[in-house]
């Protein structure tokens, strides 16, 4: 599978942290029967790794990612885990040895034309555009689609529902990362119907 059909099967790409490990497959199960089928947890807490295993294993027809993946023990806890795709939050030159030796999509982030220049340079043709609200947000990503029109993004950072069809309007734009359909309220009285409900209105967005 390709970083482009992951990106591609959803509108939007639920960013989540999970902090109790018994939500993992009830909270990524509600997402991905609301049509959300690219699910990115974050390795931003110490049951992350386990929990991307136990999704996996209970959603084999899900994209099962990580987040965070920022150094050479979250790329290596990642694989370990079984991850499907790999996203993080910026680049540096470790990870992008890392990740040319690896057979697993990676998404690397980026916010200005010169970091994705360079990405562009080393071959790849999605990024992560992090932060997207305060790196600029859809003009910034319009801007950037000029001179840059063969690269395609991501944007993940302070988009909700009211904003992100603005990002889906650009060209240059596959799918939106987001978090606003994982209302904490919900998840802490494990309301996986309401959750679900969001799931489906955010896989609804165009």
């Amino acid at each position: 599978m390709s970083i482009k059909e992951i990106l591609s099967a959803a509108p939007v790409v639920p960013v989540i942290v999970i902090d109790n490990l018994e939500d993992a497959v009830p909270l990524a199960t509600a997402l991905f029967n609301g049509g959300l089928k690219a699910l990115e947890v974050t390795l931003r807490t110490p049951v992350a790794a386990q929990a991307v295993k136990d999704i996996k294993a209970a959603l084999p027809d899900a994209y099962v990612g990580t987040g965070t993946v920022v150094d050479k023990a979250t790329f290596n806890a990642s694989v370990e885990a079984g991850a499907d795709f790999m996203v993080s939050p910026g680049v540096n030159d470790e990870l992008l040895e890392l990740a040319k030796s690896s057979s697993i999509p990676f998404l690397p982030g980026a916010a200005t034309p010169s970091e994705v220049m360079k990405l562009a340079s080393h071959g790849f043709e999605f990024l992560k555009f992090f932060p997207a609200e305060a790196a600029g947000g859809a003009p910034m990503l319009k801007s950037i689609g000029g001179p840059i029109p063969q690269v395609k993004f991501c944007p993940t950072g302070g988009i909700s529902l009211a904003t992100a069809p603005k990002y889906l309007a650009l060209d240059n734009v596959v799918c939106v990362g987001g978090t606003w359909m994982l209302d904490k309220a919900l998840i802490a009285n494990k309301d996986w119907q309401a959750i679900e409900a969001l799931a489906k209105q955010a896989s609804e967005v165009k």
